[in-house]
């Protein structure tokens, strides 16, 4: 069994760690419907992705 020769040190243990905190998902505003939306996603809003009419709009 693998045993650690060394103490892991608690700033080397705090850095190790520093990637696991969790952010905000990011928002962007549509250009043409003004509705938040993921980057890189279609807006369901509208049906836009890239300014192209990808799907029909939603609850019209």
């Amino acid at each position: 069994m693998a045993v650690p020769k060394r103490k892991t040190t608690p700033s080397r243990r705090g850095k190790r760690r520093a990637a696991d905190a969790l952010k905000k998902p990011t928002y962007i505003e549509s250009a043409d419907s003004g509705e938040l939306h993921r980057p890189h996603h279609i807006d369901l809003a509208s049906g836009m992705y890239r300014g192209k009419q990808i799907l029909t709009p939603k609850g019209d």
